[in-house]
């Protein structure tokens, strides 16, 4: 047991080590780690864990680590994959602290930054890519991808009632048996 743990621990501290820009930047990095890696989740079950995870309180790369880490060996394994994945951060943000002021009006400093932002992004667009490809799977799915975009961009409304309106809706198509069965794959 003590091996497992220690490898959600590192797994974990691996990719907030690597977590540049928030929880959607370690999207990629999670993929690779948990999905390809690893095979503690599948592609949709951490589709499912990153949803869940935007909703509930706190950060999301902090529930999705709990999520599988409890999946995987219970609520210790919850706490080992939740404390590898904040432990690279803390550290980190601790060091930083203490220098941050004195170098952040620096050219050198700014344009650094500039330059991780734009690799941000980059990464946010992949995983996004990747998620879509396990997620959006039929003309329903489609349908409601672009209901939740369009709404997302024209009102200011929490994501967790996207979340719920999306749910309430894919239980509503299931039910009433509006899902093809080629959809329900």
């Amino acid at each position: 047991m003590f091996k497992i743990l220690s490898e959600l621990f590192f797994t974990f501290a691996k990719v907030g080590v690597m977590t540049f820009g928030g929880g959607y930047a370690m999207l990629p990095i999670l993929q690779r780690e948990v999905v390809d890696n690893k095979h503690w989740a599948t592609d949709e079950e951490l589709t499912d864990y990153f949803a869940i995870g935007q909703c509930t309180p706190g950060v999301i790369a902090v529930n999705t680590a709990t999520f599988i880490g409890q999946k995987n060996q219970g609520i210790i394994g919850g706490i080992v994959a939740t404390l590898g994945v904040v432990f690279p951060s803390v550290v980190i943000i601790s060091i930083l602290a203490g220098f941050i002021a004195s170098f952040s009006h620096l050219p050198l400093v700014i344009n650094a930054f500039a330059g991780i932002r734009v690799c941000v992004c980059v990464l946010i667009f992949n995983a996004v890519l990747k998620l879509w490809k396990s997620a959006v799977k039929g003309r329903l799915a489609l349908i409601i991808f672009l209901v939740v975009s369009v709404g997302s961009l024209l009102f200011d409304i929490s994501p967790i009632l996207f979340v719920v309106i999306a749910a309430l809706i894919g239980v509503g198509l299931v039910q009433f048996g509006y899902i093809e069965k080629e959809e329900k794959k």
